[in-house]
């Protein structure tokens, strides 16, 4: 890997960390406020909308400027979000400050990697960086659970402060400033585009004309960024199901939900890493039937009324789903720097992927307002997967769309 690469994957680690550790506590001050349920789905919604708002532009920003310059930035941005929370600015304004931030760092991050990494360590580099990211959800979680269980709170409370959550959000911030010392120690790659388009019309039409070469291309780009966008739209939704399918039917408390929550990240730590390890670019289409199995497991577990099954079931889940999406994300990314640019096919990615995440919240919390039992919810959201996931290889199979060698090492460009 070339230099610093683990350092930029540290830096990104502390800060997606500190983003999962957010939502817990995002949503024990939402219960703290007194807030139905289903206001919790609302927290993630409010984080990813800047992702879809804004997508025309983060791709042209993360171009036109220094990428490593521009992610410290963006940390520092989470930053004022969490402190403005801290300082008792309604969480959900708050959240859409921090996905403000996130949006406009994850180009840049993405784009980072295509330009410094070549496209036979692709799937590596992406193996690394799903396993950071697995592990940020993992650790962010158990974090976000510590901030929230009932030590903390018994323990901030004899240090005389009146508000334990505040103390968690400052606890973030740490974090978030950990990230950005980090992240300076990152160098540019040096890559320089040409200068992107500054009127408005033109930036709808450069991005409106980016989206469809990806959609478009039948060289892996059209089914690696279809699977991408349903996996994530799923991936964000049951993160929350889970938490409160821990307390409904299997008695446990947030914390204790987060824990759980958390045994997922270890199951895709495992299966990111043989994927990364096992999976050459040019077969990252052979692991969609594991989206097949994802989907029956999502479709399975939520039955499940015993820890001691919810458990193994719940590392199943991210197993799969960590195996099926770091070579979808491989091959995206490679189709994408070779069609548009890096910038612009990060942005492209994020805008599908988060538009999914927020039609799937959207009617996942309508349907939880609406007093749909959670385990037919989470039952729903497997068939949706795994028919998803069937369509797209009988489509497959018809078109005959597949990768080739000549592909990976960068022969065709469009």
């Amino acid at each position: 890997m070339p230099p610093r690469f683990h350092t930029l994957i540290a830096a990104q680690f502390f800060s997606a960390l500190a983003d999962n550790a957010l939502l817990i506590v995002g949503i024990a001050l939402l219960r703290e406020m007194g807030q139905p349920v289903w206001w919790a789905p609302l927290l993630k919604l409010c984080f990813t909308l800047a992702y879809v708002g804004l997508a025309p532009v983060v791709g042209l920003i993360a171009d036109a400027w220094p990428k490593v310059a521009l992610m410290t930035c963006m940390n520092g941005l989470k930053a004022i979000g969490v402190g403005a929370m801290a300082a008792g600015l309604d969480p959900l304004l708050a959240f859409g400050i921090v996905g403000t931030a996130a949006a406009c760092y994850a180009p840049a991050k993405y784009g980072l990697i295509t330009e410094i990494v070549p496209p036979t360590r692709l799937v590596a580099a992406n193996g690394w960086i799903e396993v950071s990211v697995v592990c940020s959800v993992l650790l962010g979680t158990m974090v976000g659970g510590l901030l929230v269980s009932p030590w903390w709170m018994a323990a901030i409370g004899e240090l005389g402060v009146a508000r334990p959550l505040t103390a968690s959000l400052c606890a973030l911030l740490g974090v978030y400033a950990l990230a950005a010392v980090l992240q300076l120690r990152v160098p540019e790659s040096g890559i320089v585009y040409p200068k992107p388009p500054r009127r408005l019309r033109e930036i709808l039409r450069d991005f409106r004309t980016s989206n469809r070469a990806l959609w478009r291309d039948r060289l892996g780009g059209r089914l690696s960024l279809s699977m991408t966008t349903l996996f994530w739209g799923a991936g964000a939704t049951l993160q929350l199901a889970v938490l409160q399918w821990a307390q409904d039917v299997l008695g446990l408390r947030l914390n204790q939900g987060a824990y759980l929550q958390a045994t997922v990240a270890i199951g895709v730590v495992a299966g990111a890493g043989l994927a990364g390890r096992w999976i050459a670019l040019h077969h990252s289409l052979r692991v969609m039937p594991l989206g097949l199995m994802l989907g029956a497991l999502m479709l399975a577990t939520p039955w499940v009324t015993s820890l001691g099954w919810a458990l193994p079931a719940m590392v199943m889940v991210g197993a799969v789903g960590g195996a099926m999406v770091v070579p979808m994300n491989a091959l995206l990314q490679h189709r994408g720097v070779q069609i548009l640019s890096a910038g612009r096919s990060i942005a492209v990615q994020g805008f599908n992927e988060n538009l999914s995440i927020l039609l799937m919240l959207g009617v996942y919390a309508l349907l939880q307002a609406m007093g749909v039992p959670l385990v037919w919810l989470m039952s729903g959201l497997g068939v949706v997967v795994f028919t998803g996931v069937l369509i797209l290889m009988i489509r497959r199979r018809a078109r005959r769309e597949t990768p080739s060698d000549d592909v990976v090492e960068g022969g065709i460009a469009g």
